[in-house]
């Protein structure tokens, strides 16, 4: 097997993020789910959200985007395949993506809909409340994958928010095959609860199959997985299936799970909790990053979570420090 040119390739959403400030009267006053994220169907609906939201502030995100985003900010090797139209938006997270050292080439999408966007409420708690419209990313098809990319990555990363359109589902599934044959290890994030409700069982095909080497996952998207009824019956009933579990927990830390040796650490001290959007996303990126130097899973995640540290303290889900000097001055 030759050796990858790519640490690791991300298929996933390619969505610019619009955060605003909100209280809890209003994200209950407009049925939102507080902490998760819901789709909106129609540009239309988007519209009329955003027409709700106060001052916004603009930056490219999408969960595997800002997972690749941050580990080419950590010194690794990164890819991302996502689809944008050929608008503003698309110009936007294109360059952004490019900016941040990761290397995107998948062709905009010539008219309708537009570029993806998400709505993102913050309330003064820092809990974020996401509001999606999928727009041109749902449109991903297996046509835009570059075989040869994705053979060339250790590690191939899909988002479950991707699983949900038929066409970039079946682009996923043509690229795990591409990576498996490689000899090449696939990753997998579970997103967010209502994915699995959606699409719980063909996550656990996936599983079943053998076709998943390190799953990540939230404490509520374990459970909801697994159809238990708490973390360590989560971890109980998953860690046999997948050669790497990695469960975050928030303010509890995270939990690792490899050949039954079990291995936690404590979350990172943040003097102030601003924003969580991305703070998943960023501990996939510090924990893949250190497993592709090799490094311990003890380490791997204590580097997650010094990047989720990172992220949740200020606006946005891509990196304001250098990560290198950053993870330098933690761990040495």
């Amino acid at each position: 097997m030759s050796q990858p040119s790519y640490d690791v390739v991300a298929i996933g959403n390619a969505i610019v993020d619009v955060l605003s400030q909100a209280d809890d009267g209003f994200i209950a006053q407009e049925g939102m789910a507080k902490g998760s994220m819901q789709l909106m169907f129609s540009p239309a609906e988007a519209d009329a959200l955003y027409a709700k939201m106060g001052p916004g502030t603009e930056a490219s995100g999408g969960s595997a985007a800002n997972t690749v985003a941050a580990i080419a900010a950590l010194g690794g090797r990164t890819a991302f395949v996502g689809q944008v139209a050929d608008d503003q938006l698309g110009e936007v997270f294109a360059h952004d993506i490019r900016a941040a050292g990761v290397s995107f080439a998948t062709p905009a999408r010539p008219g309708e809909p537009t570029t993806a966007r998400c709505l993102i409420f913050v309330t003064p708690d820092g809990q974020r409340t996401m509001n999606t419209f999928l727009g041109a990313s749902q449109f991903l098809p297996e046509a835009a994958l570059d075989r040869a990319l994705i053979a060339d990555a250790a590690i191939l990363y899909l988002e479950g928010y991707l699983w949900d359109p038929e066409e970039p589902r079946a682009a996923m599934r043509a690229a795990i095959e591409v990576a498996r044959k490689a000899g090449r290890k696939v990753a997998f994030t579970l997103s967010d609860t209502f994915c699995i409700s959606r699409h719980g069982d063909d996550f656990r095909k996936l599983i079943a199959d053998g076709l998943i080497d390190i799953l990540f996952a939230n404490e509520a998207e374990l459970v909801a997985l697994a159809e238990v009824d708490d973390f360590d019956a989560g971890v109980a009933k998953m860690a046999g299936q997948v050669p790497l579990l990695v469960v975050t927990r928030g303010q509890a830390g995270a939990t690792a799970v490899q050949a039954g040796r079990t291995v936690s650490v404590g979350a990172e001290p943040v003097e102030q909790v601003v924003d969580t959007t991305g703070a998943g996303d960023l501990f996939a990126a510090g924990f893949l990053r250190g497993q592709a130097q090799g490094w311990g899973l003890e380490k791997s995640l204590k580097l997650g979570a010094v990047c989720a540290a990172e992220i949740i303290s200020h606006y946005g889900a891509r990196p304001q420090v250098d990560m290198q000097a950053l993870v330098a001055a933690k761990l040495g």
